[in-house]
């Protein structure tokens, strides 16, 4: 169990980062609530709470970016109801928190939070749905991200979940239902993961519009 000094001046001091810690959850929204660590993305899971506080580089940011723009594309020639969240915040007082780097409402049948600037709450009454699409854009935090994080996804209720391994251009896809890794997307039907890998390697040495155009003329011909 962590412990650190109430008066301290440097919170970020007195924990390790980019590993899991047993906290509770008191000493958990001290870190997560500091406004010193705005930057900082947090997780908590059943006594234990994960900050990363690593830089988000050009590669980071160029693959989130990517991936966004590929699956509205998708989403909207498909007609498929589809709302997206960057870095959200999602809570479940006591239990568990996290914060993708995406989230997705895929469908019809899901309720998205209201415009506001709260953290999305699953334990309130006026709860709404959790994402049933979740994205992490890996630099340092691969091996996390496919192991412990997919637990906690999977805990969430997250249905599908996404792992793009910036370093090596390669997306993860896990079906967090059955736990299965799967080459075509559920919840995006007809989505093959190859053709995201692809789009992927494309944007690393041409511009969006040309990514995006070749993206088009994928998905309105239906063929990789």
């Amino acid at each position: 169990m962590i412990s650190f000094p109430i008066n301290s001046p440097s919170l970020i001091s007195t924990v390790p980062l980019e590993t899991w810690v047993e906290a509770s959850w008191e000493d958990f929204l001290t870190f997560a609530d500091d406004p010193a660590l705005e930057k900082g993305k947090f997780y908590y899971d059943d006594g234990y709470m994960r900050i990363e506080m690593a830089p988000v580089g050009i590669s980071h940011s160029y693959d989130d970016s990517t991936i966004s723009m590929l699956i509205m594309l998708f989403a909207t020639l498909k007609s498929i109801p589809i709302k997206g969240l960057s870095n959200p915040s999602i809570r479940k007082a006591g239990i568990r928190e996290c914060q993708p780097d995406k989230a997705f409402y895929i469908g019809a049948d899901l309720t998205p939070p209201l415009h506001s600037n709260s953290i999305l709450r699953l334990d309130r009454p006026d709860q709404r749905d959790m994402p049933n699409l979740v994205i992490e854009i890996a630099v340092t935090s691969l091996l996390d991200d496919t192991t412990r994080k997919l637990q906690l996804y999977r805990k969430f209720g997250v249905k599908e979940y996404w792992v793009v391994d910036v370093n090596n251009c390669q997306v993860q896809v896990t079906n967090l239902t059955t736990g299965e890794e799967i080459t075509t997307s559920h919840l995006l039907p007809g989505l093959a993961i190859a053709t995201v890998e692809s789009a992927l390697m494309r944007s690393r040495t041409g511009d969006y519009g040309a990514v995006m155009r070749w993206l088009l003329t994928i998905f309105s011909e239906n063929k990789e």
